[in-house]
């Protein structure tokens, strides 16, 4: 496929864990679908404000040390399959991306858990390291 990383989503890995990082620059260039960072690294009152309006459950973020990832289909707003759900909404838009970060993360031997595999608050663009294979100091 051959997509790659813009400016703005490169900046947005800043301060991420080396690991995290690399799995995302791998799947950049093996994902289907196109993809542009979200967010990385997060703020304590960032966090707070996502808590208070229910876009997040926890202060305890993995967001918060640079061990978790959000990634969007891009272009976010478009419709790329023309189903009338823009791509940011669209769960048929976030399989690809979850394939091709796991996939990246297997190949480079990355500990790697994805928000839509959760039980409860499916979070489809969340990619976060283990915690088990990476405690917060790690």
């Amino acid at each position: 496929m051959g997509y790659g990383l813009s400016k703005r989503s490169l900046d947005r890995l800043e301060g991420l864990h080396p690991d995290l990082v690399r799995v995302v620059k791998v799947a950049i260039k093996n994902t289907t679908q196109d993809f542009m960072v979200g967010e990385g690294m997060r703020s304590i009152e960032r966090q707070c404000r996502l808590v208070a309006r229910g876009s997040s459950t926890t202060l305890n973020s993995r967001h918060l040390t640079g061990h978790a990832v959000d990634i969007h289909p891009y272009p976010y707003d478009g419709d790329v399959d023309g189903d009338g759900i823009p791509n940011g909404a669209d769960w048929d838009q976030y399989w690809p991306l979850e394939k091709a970060m796991k996939q990246a993360a297997r190949e480079l031997g990355v500990a790697l858990v994805w928000g839509g595999d959760w039980k409860s608050f499916k979070d489809g663009p969340h990619f976060q390291l283990d915690w088990k294979a990476y405690p917060k100091d790690v």
